[in-house]
């Protein structure tokens, strides 16, 4: 028995000498194992510490959604900290140690990064979700949604930025080729500053529009005399869907530079007005009538205004205005067709004869004197 054992026991010993002895004489073979280890325990270490964190952040949607979205940066940046821990503890003397090393920490800064935007995106999207716009009244909603989108583009770009800088001062040669260029910085910052006008200026007016709000998402808005909803806000532009589904792309600074309409900037709430030409013949205490039962059979109408007045007063005929209320800009514009189709119908059918026309009148001397033209002829 003890024979067999020992004869077991050498046939391992002379199976794992080999390898022994490679691992020795490649010294990148000890350095890549130490990674795989490091790997394996990146992944323990991330699975265990994952269920700790959403189990005592169940409580708090804020917090759960941050432990969510940062979960694969997470596990990135903590293998390579451990890759990072064993390349340094690594002999100076392998080839290609240096390069892996830079490698290594542009990975890191990139999943710093990377971590950053996650954290921007889930506080901004769990934002949105707790301020929903297809509420009635989403006054509030959109201010909150607009502050969110354009303060978090704002903020991604930002962390972009410092992570492009970092990443570019992590590398000697270009360290190097910012210190040459401190002797000519105020050149060169007066030509950047020149460069970048257009995106400076519509970051700050980014920023200007989201604290202080003349216009939201959801917001009807006037543009260029096209009239349209404000569909998307970024940190460069706007873009405003038109009611024929174009879409109207829009600087930020020209909301800053230029006027505009928004009909919706304290409430949705809005009047329509509906203006017709009649004969000065027309009763008006019928057409008020029809103009009320029009508007209490319109599920667009809302009850607050509802008015028939005579606002022009021509030659020929008499222009009438009638003034409704309506919850939105879009219920307006389907009252305001629906009361116009309505009255026009009702005098049609009920007074044809004071629909506008042209009146002309022969009168006696108009007639005699017609006569004699044709007696001379």
């Amino acid at each position: 028995m003890n024979s067999h054992t020992s004869d077991f026991l050498g046939s391992i010993f002379y199976a794992v000498m080999p390898w022994i002895v490679i691992i020795g004489e490649i010294p990148w073979i000890g350095v890549l194992i130490q990674i795989v280890v490091a790997f394996i325990a990146a992944l323990i270490i991330h699975r265990i510490g994952t269920e700790i964190l959403l189990h005592l952040t169940a409580p708090f949607p804020y917090y759960r959604r941050l432990v969510q979205y940062g979960n694969h940066a997470g596990l990135v940046i903590v293998f390579l900290l451990l890759t990072q821990v064993v390349l340094r503890s690594a002999s100076n003397s392998l080839i290609g140690i240096d390069l892996l090393r830079y490698v290594n920490a542009l990975g890191l800064v990139a999943s710093l990064t990377w971590l950053g935007i996650r954290c921007v995106n889930a506080i901004a999207d769990t934002i949105v979700e707790h301020n929903p716009v297809d509420a009635p009244d989403n006054l509030q909603a959109r201010r909150i949604q607009t502050q969110t989108r354009v303060l978090s583009r704002v903020m991604i770009g930002l962390i972009l930025l410092v992570g492009i800088g970092i990443a570019l001062m992590t590398l000697p040669v270009f360290r190097q080729i910012g210190t040459s260029l401190l002797a000519s910085a105020g050149v060169a910052s007066l030509v950047v500053g020149f460069a970048a006008k257009p995106v400076l200026g519509n970051l700050l007016a980014g920023m200007q529009l989201a604290l202080t709000q003349p216009i939201r998402l959801g917001d009807v808005v006037i543009v260029e005399n096209e009239w349209g909803w404000v569909e998307e806000l970024t940190s460069t532009y706007v873009v405003v869907r038109l009611w024929d589904l174009r879409r109207m792309i829009v600087p930020l600074q020209w909301f800053i530079e230029h006027p505009f309409q928004n009909w919706t900037r304290t409430s949705s709430e809005i009047l329509g007005t509906v203006l017709i030409w009649v004969d000065y013949r027309l009763p008006l205490a019928p057409l008020r009538k029809e103009a009320e039962r029009i508007c209490q059979n319109s599920p667009e109408w809302d009850g607050r205004l509802c008015l028939l007045q005579v606002v022009e007063a021509g030659e020929r005929a008499m222009q009438l205005r009638v003034l409704v209320s309506s919850g939105d800009s879009s219920r307006v514009w389907d009252l305001r067709c629906r009361i116009r189709e309505g009255l026009i119908n009702f005098v049609q059918k009920n007074y044809p004869g004071c629909l506008p026309r042209v009146r002309a009148e022969m009168g006696s001397e108009a007639f005699d004197s017609t006569q004699e033209q044709r007696g001379e002829d």
